[in-house]
């Protein structure tokens, strides 16, 4: 390809970057030294440069993993007004890619014997028992399935009490197990149900027990006072700088603040779980298991899968607003599937200041993390990744 100037690739539309960032390659596995290094480097300076442009993203940090290579770019700043850029410390919130690790500690508390996913979630809060809750189960409940939960919960619903309420009073729309309807107070109830199992703060329980075992040495829920410094600010459409607001069940839901080292990390223990012990192991094993299928997806725990290759199109309609908002029927794996075959493996988060996104091919040794201070469009997001996926696989596939 023709040398272009990093002035000239902003210049350019995002669709023309993705094409010719996906035409670029990067070196394999088996090409060693500078001239690998300027190849991944090239490619994904050629995907996220003009991204950031037309977005008006003030920092961004973009972590790759391909056949046991790891690379860490930072781009922009974390803190516009102190003029702080993004290194490899940077903590960004990253939303609803949380999921996947709430997800990760109640397959690891079911691999520990303490409870099974199978069970009622008024098993687990007794006060819910007598309503809907005694016929949800927690698969149901990680897996949006519910019958019908809402994406958040009402604005009334402020305080422990009034969320007991909530729960208490709703009344499905769809039987459980029939329809999807992406949730965070479905999600969050199971991680506070696990909180309540295994008798211990939910915070604790990730920070203290789940990111260590997964060497996750720089992820929080709450940053503590001596990280604040590598806090980003993230951004408001009106350019404010912004943070994440309390909110009900937030923590279980989408509160982890994580560095693209650290969630780099995190997919290359997806990406080999054989080296962990026996049940973190298992617990990785089960969120990658398909429990049922929604259009062209199939939802794990946490992670939404789909065979691989796949074209651009299809990764978009999964992640779409319509996939995200709107109720749709499933179709039961009965049982449920681990895959066989090659599969892409993805997770979108965000929140008003913050959008991420990871993806990651388990058979290909092949993986992408996009985390950025302002919540940019998803398409723009995934369009990307695919883009340095595609990058990867293409050179790859001619030193084979």
């Amino acid at each position: 390809m023709r040398d272009v100037t990093i002035e000239q690739w902003c210049r350019m539309s995002a669709a023309a970057v993705l094409l010719l960032a996906a035409s670029c390659g990067v070196a394999s596995h088996a090409v060693a030294g500078e001239e690998g290094r300027d190849k991944v480097k090239s490619l994904v300076d050629a995907t996220i440069l003009p991204v950031m442009r037309a977005q008006d993203i003030p920092g961004m940090a973009v972590a790759v993993t391909w056949q046991g290579q790891q690379r860490v770019f930072n781009y922009g700043l974390a803190d516009r007004e102190r003029e702080v850029p993004v290194d490899d410390g940077t903590l960004f919130e990253i939303g609803s890619l949380s999921k996947t690790l709430t997800a990760t500690l109640g397959a690891y508390a079911q691999a520990e014997g303490e409870l099974s996913l199978d069970d009622p979630a008024s098993r687990h809060w007794p006060d819910l028992a007598g309503g809907a809750f005694d016929d949800i189960s927690l698969l149901e409940l990680v897996t949006y399935s519910a019958g019908g939960l809402p994406l958040q919960f009402p604005e009334q619903v402020a305080d422990q009490q009034q969320m007991l309420d909530y729960y208490r009073d709703w009344i499905p729309d769809y039987a459980p197990g029939s329809h999807r309807l992406y949730s965070n107070p479905s999600i969050g109830l199971f991680g506070y149900l696990l909180a309540k199992r295994l008798g211990e703060p939910f915070t604790d329980l990730m920070e203290k027990q789940l990111f260590p075992q997964l060497g996750l040495s720089h992820s929080y829920i709450q940053v503590p006072d001596d990280q604040q410094q590598h806090y980003a600010w993230g951004y408001s459409k009106e350019n404010q700088p912004i943070r994440v607001n309390p909110g009900m069940l937030d923590a279980e839901a989408y509160g982890v603040k994580t560095s693209a080292t650290d969630l780099m990390r995190f997919v290359e223990v997806n990406l080999h779980p054989e080296s962990l012990d026996k049940p973190l192991r298992k617990a990785i094993e089960t969120t990658h298991t398909g429990f049922y299928q929604v259009e062209n997806m199939t939802q794990g725990l946490g992670w939404e899968m789909y065979p691989y290759p796949l074209e651009l199109e299809q990764l978009l309609a999964g992640n779409s607003a319509e996939m995200a908002l709107e109720p749709h029927e499933v179709e039961p794996l009965e049982p449920p599937q681990v895959p066989t075959g090659e599969v892409l493996l993805n997770k979108t988060g965000s929140t008003n200041g913050f959008g991420a996104y990871a993806a990651f091919v388990p058979s290909r040794e092949l993986g992408v993390v996009l985390l950025a201070n302002r919540n940019y469009p998803i398409a723009e997001r995934v369009s990307a990744a695919y883009a340095i996926l595609s990058g990867l696989e293409q050179e790859i596939v001619q030193e084979r």
